[in-house]
């Protein structure tokens, strides 16, 4: 898959919701989605707090020691929470996994380029470019809807499979996306 990074010179559309997105045309993101049961709410609400306060604490614009104290405390907790395996883990089951992962490859190279992904027990990293007027939050809601509906008949549950957020973030260089990729290779024992 041919990567394409954040373009410095072009508008970028920035929105927060509980977590920031950053949407520009033409480029490859980095997603990770998770099951809604895969981080415990207190733990969440305890993160959640503890954010706030530090980037109250810390306004834009960061420096360097500022984004790697922030990686560590927010970024790199919660990844460590979902490699923990919390929550029903029902992507474990090779079943439940197959759908996903045919969820994700459904429309590749049609609505979108898809790159490295794994899908843990708990939840989805993905290296992901959208084409033409197909936009990240459409190819999300699309992957999500579908799966849900079919991991969830088949263990034979309903309500909610995913968290309703996801986290992404826009590839900014080769050295990037190749640290990303590692990064979601080495998740496969995650699994």
């Amino acid at each position: 898959m041919d990567y394409r990074y954040l373009n410095p010179f072009v508008e970028v559309d920035k929105t927060v919701a509980n977590l920031p997105h950053w949407r520009q045309e033409h480029v490859t993101y980095f997603v990770t989605f998770r099951l809604a049961d895969s981080v415990p709410q207190s733990k969440l609400s305890e993160w959640m707090l503890a954010r706030d306060r530090w980037l109250c604490n810390n306004p834009k614009p960061h420096d360097d020691q500022q984004r790697a104290e922030y990686y560590e405390l927010f970024s790199a907790r919660m990844e460590r929470w979902l490699d923990a395996g919390e929550g029903s883990c029902v992507l474990k089951r090779d079943a439940c996994r197959r759908i996903v992962e045919e969820a994700l490859r459904h429309f590749d190279g049609e609505r979108y380029d898809l790159g490295e992904s794994v899908v843990a027990a708990n939840h989805v990293h993905v290296l992901v470019s959208p084409r033409y007027s197909h936009c990240l939050s459409e190819i999300l809601h699309s992957w999500k809807s579908y799966s849900a509906k079919q991991v969830n008949r088949l263990v034979g549950r309903s309500g909610a499979l995913w968290q309703k957020e996801y986290y992404d973030h826009i590839l900014r260089s080769a050295h990037a996306a190749f640290r990303v990729e590692q990064y979601i290779q080495r998740h496969t024992e995650y699994r």
